[in-house]
């Protein structure tokens, strides 16, 4: 991939910001399927409060990173911690539980449901009361649904998508369906947010929204974000450490300046030309 002139670029004026200790750790992860290698001895870390993202070209086996991370894949080898708790099995309900959310690159919404009703079903782990209470919504069932719509409504107001609270989200254009994934997977108060292509598909208005509440989500609700993306702009401007995978493997891993710089990673993915 040539290395042209970026095609959107983050807000600017983004303040600095105090990045934590390790969140997450990778720690040699290795998956094939059959006789194909998806990922060989993979080991980076995430700290809390940062953008981690995660690029390479088409077939690097960053989605299958992601798989792994949140248990949608098992590798055969390595481990995952996440908060000092370190796993190589789990499912994608317990990862979270734990605190880790996930929007996919093909959005899996509910077309005919409203957009609240979508978003809503970011908020299923939390809810307490069993299916009867929540059925006749009386009592603490009504309660607690009122604190869960509460929530929901927040993060649609914090969306900008207030307009289109009940609108079925298949009649909106494209790039406010993926907000309402974002706005789901947020309705989750995931520790770790894991994007997987954000902005896959948008022109450059709906990729500068996109990015900007992704900027937003970072440091207003203080939630750490490992993001796939690649619109080279915007992984240089908004991240604060890259991850580079080629072919299953790592050849690349530090600062955007180290990594546009990394003459591994030049010769891989971003081209010859600076």
């Amino acid at each position: 991939m040539s290395n042209t002139t970026p095609e959107v670029a983050a807000p600017a004026g983004v303040a600095q910001k105090k990045i934590g200790e390790v969140i997450l750790d990778v720690n040699n992860i290795s998956l094939s399927f059959g006789g194909v290698k998806a990922l060989t001895d993979i080991s980076f870390n995430v700290r809390e409060h940062e953008i981690r993202a995660i690029i390479g070209p088409n077939g690097a086996g960053k989605s299958s990173m992601l798989n792994c991370i949140n248990g949608v894949y098992t590798p055969q080898q390595g481990s995952i911690t996440f908060r000092g708790k370190s796993f190589s099995h789990m499912d994608s309900h317990q990862v979270a539980v734990m605190g880790i959310g996930r929007t996919f690159q093909n959005l899996a919404l509910f077309k005919g449901m409203s957009v609240i009703d979508n978003i809503m079903t970011g908020r299923n782990l939390k809810i307490k009361n069993n299916l009867l209470w929540q059925a006749l919504r009386i009592g603490p069932a009504q309660r607690e649904e009122e604190q869960h719509r509460e929530a929901v409504e927040h993060v649609i107001d914090f969306l900008e998508i207030q307009a289109f609270r009940k609108t079925p989200v298949g009649q909106l254009p494209y790039g406010l369906q993926k907000r309402v994934d974002l706005g789901r997977a947020l309705a989750m108060e995931p520790q770790v947010l894991l994007l997987d292509e954000p902005m896959a598909g948008m022109n450059v208005e709906e990729k500068q929204d996109m990015c900007r509440f992704v900027l937003d989500v970072n440091d207003e609700f203080g939630t750490t974000v490992v993001l796939i993306e690649h619109d080279m702009g915007v992984v240089m401007d908004i991240s604060d450490r890259v991850v580079v995978l080629d072919y299953g493997k790592k050849i690349g891993d530090g600062t955007p300046d180290e990594v546009r710089n990394n003459e591994e990673v030049i010769s891989a993915y971003l081209g010859t030309e600076h």
